[in-house]
């Protein structure tokens, strides 16, 4: 029979709440276990009989016998007909026990990593609230999606694949999302695409991280825009790449630092349609010189087009890999920004001689796309949903633009400057006044509002400010966010 102390650690195992959605039987199987581990029940003793074990929790007997089968199964007793359940001998050959307060790694000691594996601890990875607040960046409005018709589609694809879509996919993605995904930037961002170049991959980020795995080595150079995509330099920063910053002006990156570089680079990263954070446009004799810097030096362009969907003043600029003869560019795009973050599906148009090296890497990353995922999207693409919804957005976005840009001057107008962008998500705006931006920043998430800061973005620090989110919230949302954003900063300035 066991002791006291033993019957008293198994009833409170039994009885604590975290411990309520298993089974009794596992419950009481888990408590006798944790003993043994704990050497409080020690090699050859012997455990109660069932029947008697029973009655002591309360139980019934087949209760116990579950939990003691289990036991044995597991090799940590051994039963023996007419004599009953003894604790295992083999236990004694490895000492089970806690580990002492020697044993334990501090939690605010750091992990033995290896270099890669610190730098993206140490870089603190891309974080997304689960639940954005106002103003986060980069988040869509999820709310008026057409979930109805996107699920019909679902159950249609559901019908006509069947079980095939239970199966594992091709890495390189359905080959009907992927000739969706090339007629649509042919036809909106002037692409030289076709299907057997583009990867369906799950995200942007993982397309960055991708690049920098199979086309880089530690150590080699790459140009990136200054101030960048956080996600972009983390990526290559990860990779252990050198990653040089080149200033951004009104017309995007500046291409005399990059011709001008004794050095040269691998590659030239940059968001052309719609510079992060600024968002300038890379004019188009830039564009054209990047083009044959790429080709004289055989260097890749990575061309991350995250937002051109939403432009407000006209047609967006044609994207750079339509404009590369010279097959030197790898265009990325992304379905987050577009439809909704949970879809998880973003992609690359390839140069020919890459498609199948990049998809084996794939392969080592996660296999593929979820199948079902993409041949709902495929078919919400092949129907003019897709498009049908980003002209929508569009017309919306611009309104909560104007609801921003419009309450930002009459109630911010003595912090801060509003850039107001002719395109995406979010709208930059520099601190006039002198107020720290952390100060700032931290004041705002205090009374409820997230914003990025504009400094952290820059290689060696900028101009201080943030970002301002306005596509996930209605004007009426905009309003009260600002005002409690207003709110927050003049009690912040106050000596």
């Amino acid at each position: 029979m066991f002791k006291h102390s033993q019957l008293e650690s198994v009833q409170a195992w039994i009885a604590h709440p975290a411990h309520a959605a298993m089974p009794l039987h596992a419950r009481i199987q888990r408590a006798i276990r944790q003993l043994i581990v704990d050497g409080a029940l020690a090699p050859g003793k012997p455990l109660p009989a069932s029947r008697a074990l029973a009655g002591s929790l309360g139980v019934s007997r087949d209760t116990i016998e579950a939990a003691y089968g289990q036991l044995h199964a597991e090799g940590f007793i051994e039963r023996r007909v007419g004599s009953g359940s003894f604790v295992a001998e083999m236990t004694a050959l490895a000492p089970l026990r806690r580990p002492s307060r020697r044993d334990r790694l501090p939690r605010d000691e750091t992990p033995a990593l290896g270099r890669r594996g610190t730098a993206i601890f140490q870089g603190g990875g891309v974080r997304e609230m689960l639940a954005p607040r106002p103003f986060a960046p980069g988040v869509p409005e999820t709310r008026s999606f057409p979930l109805a018709l996107w699920e019909r589609l679902e159950r249609q694809v559901r019908r006509e694949a069947g079980a095939q879509t239970l199966l594992h996919g091709d890495p390189q993605g359905a080959e009907p999302l992927r000739r969706a995904i090339a007629d649509y930037v042919n036809l909106e961002r002037g692409a030289r695409a076709t299907a057997d170049r583009v990867l369906v991959l799950t995200s942007s980020q993982q397309a960055m991280s991708l690049c920098a795995a199979m086309l880089f080595d530690p150590g080699d150079r790459i140009f990136i825009e200054d101030p960048a995509y956080y996600g972009a330099r983390k990526a290559f920063d990860a990779a252990g790449l050198d990653c040089v910053p080149v200033p951004v002006d009104r017309q995007g990156m500046r291409v005399d630092p990059i011709m001008a570089d004794p050095q040269g680079a691998r590659a030239v990263s940059l968001t052309p349609s719609h510079q992060f954070p600024t968002g300038a446009t890379l004019a188009l004799d830039r564009r054209l010189a990047l083009i044959d810097w790429a080709a004289r030096h055989r260097a890749w362009i990575i061309e991350d087009d995250y937002d051109s969907e939403f432009h407000y003043a006209g047609k967006p600029t044609a994207c750079v890999q339509g404009l590369d003869p010279h097959d030197r560019t790898l265009y990325i795009g992304t379905f987050t920004k577009s439809l909704f973050p949970g879809l998880r599906i973003g992609y690359v148009v390839l140069p020919p001689q890459l498609v199948e090296p990049m998809t084996v890497g794939r392969t080592l990353l996660d296999g593929h796309t979820a199948t079902m995922a993409q041949l709902t999207l495929a078919r919400f693409m092949e129907g003019g949903h897709f498009g049908a919804h980003v002209r929508s957005m569009r017309g919306v976005y611009a309104q909560r633009l104007d609801a921003l840009a419009g309450l930002v001057a009459r109630h911010l107008s003595d912090f801060v400057e509003p850039r107001v962008p002719v395109g995406g998500l979010q709208m930059p705006c520099v601190l006039t006044r002198d107020l720290p931006e952390r100060v700032a920043i931290d004041a705002a998430r205090r009374a409820g509002i997230e914003l990025l800061g504009l400094s952290g973005l820059h290689a060696g620090g900028g101009e201080a400010g943030f970002l301002m989110g306005f596509a996930a919230y209605t004007p009426l949302e905009i309003e009260a966010a600002v005002r409690r954003l207003e709110a927050a900063l003049r009690a912040a300035a106050k000596p």
